[in-house]
């Protein structure tokens, strides 16, 4: 690990105690608060992979990850942030370069948010697209300085054809934060401190230059994970997962060697052997899930230098493997959460916040279950001319050559 990385991870716990503490307020206010936001730009999370060369830390994947998995163990919604910040640091370098360019001039600490859904129109007009739509889902809106949405390109009122037959053409936009209007809509089970909001726009005039492919957009930088944001932003859940799950465990054996004895229990919790069994088989659950992350980034990692994360095998295993990461986790916060007893249920304990943002990170669109539907495909492969099955010869992102044995 470099000493940058070193040094932002040092920073970043030294903050642990009080993002801790503030728990609580973060849920109430909906939001991070302010001066929270400020410490955190301060020490860097708003410029993992911006690129050096506009003042960025532009950190290796492996480093920009295990920085979103501890901040996520400190505190869930801290985390989502972090993680929507270093997805969309990805995806600006698709805009044009004077655009990126205009994006930075005030240096590299921007805050991003944004919605992934096409809950927009733009029209062309003169000077470029008339753009109206309500987006949901926008994590961090109170204190962004961008936001991003996605739209249906329109020409006198019919939707233009997109590059696959029967969809529309749909194109991503940066807008400056004071352009847009937030509505105060999030009002949530969990991942409460991300402020996902509703943003609007009204018939706002967005200059053709703010408008992004995120599809087949060429990037206007030359950093590795800058060439393939669509094949990497899935990736970026799974150390959100695993650091709330780690922190799920850590505070469920605080709590157990309290000494805590259950109603109707004959022992304390911390000598039991039914408790210690399911501890043990939670936390290697756990390990599993880091270990699979771990080889999931060193694959895309290399893939990146090579320059062959651009293709759609690699999206479709990127996305199985975030789903697999996220129940993984899932499975390991419920379970800390049953055996935390009626105590968890309280909102003074962690659990019950983490099992609720958990889950409400499951919902997220990238991770539905649903998906797996094209890692299935793709495992077939299509069938062959005459009609019957052909086998899938394309490469496993995860394969390796094998040692021979003997």
């Amino acid at each position: 690990m470099t000493s940058t990385a070193k040094s932002l991870l040092a920073d970043i716990q030294s903050l642990a105690p009080d993002i801790a503490a503030r728990a609580a307020e973060i849920e109430a206010g909906r939001g991070i608060p302010i001066d929270l936001v400020k410490d955190l730009r301060s020490v860097g999370v708003f410029r993992l992979l911006v690129p050096r060369s506009h003042g960025g830390l532009e950190l290796e994947l492996s480093q920009a990850v295990e920085v979103i998995a501890a901040l996520s163990k400190i505190e869930g919604s801290v985390g989502w942030i972090a993680m929507i910040a270093g997805g969309t640091q990805l995806l600006a370098p698709l805009l044009p370069r004077e655009t990126y360019d205009q994006v930075y001039r005030n240096g590299p600490d921007v805050i991003f948010a944004g919605s992934n859904q096409p809950a927009g129109t733009a029209e062309a007009t003169s000077g470029g697209w008339r753009v109206s739509g309500r987006w949901p889902f926008a994590s961090g809106s109170q204190h962004a300085d961008w936001i991003a949405g996605y739209c249906v390109m329109m020409q006198d009122g019919a939707a233009l054809p997109g590059p696959v037959a029967g969809a529309p053409l749909m194109r991503g936009f940066f807008l400056p934060a004071h352009h847009w209007q937030i509505e105060d809509t999030w009002y949530a089970a969990g991942l409460k401190g991300t402020g996902s909001n509703h943003v609007v726009l009204k018939d706002t005039i967005v200059p053709d230059a703010n408008f992004f492919d995120l599809m087949g957009g060429l990037p206007c930088l030359p950093g590795p994970l800058y060439q393939a944001p669509l094949q990497t932003l899935p990736l970026l859940h799974g150390p959100f997962g695993v650091g709330v799950a780690d922190g799920a465990l850590d505070e469920l054996v605080a709590h157990a060697r309290t000494g805590r004895q259950q109603f109707r229990a004959a022992a304390s919790m911390r000598d039991t052997e039914a408790f210690q069994y399911e501890l043990g088989r939670t936390e290697s659950e756990l390990r599993a899930a880091r270990a699979f992350l771990e080889v999931q980034v060193a694959s895309h990692w290399h893939r990146a230098l090579t320059g062959t994360l651009r293709n759609e095998a690699v999206f479709t295993q990127v996305t199985q493997g975030a789903i697999w990461l996220s129940n993984a986790c899932i499975r390991v916060v419920d379970a800390c959460f049953a055996l935390g007893g009626g105590s968890a249920l309280y909102e003074t304990s962690p659990l019950q916040r983490r099992l609720r943002d958990i889950h409400v990170a499951g919902q997220h669109v990238t991770v539905q279950q649903r998906h797996y539907v094209d890692a299935g495909k793709l495992l077939l492969g299509p069938p062959a001319s005459d009609g019957t099955e052909r086998k899938n010869t394309s490469a496993r992102i995860y394969d390796r050559p094998r040692a021979k044995v003997g």
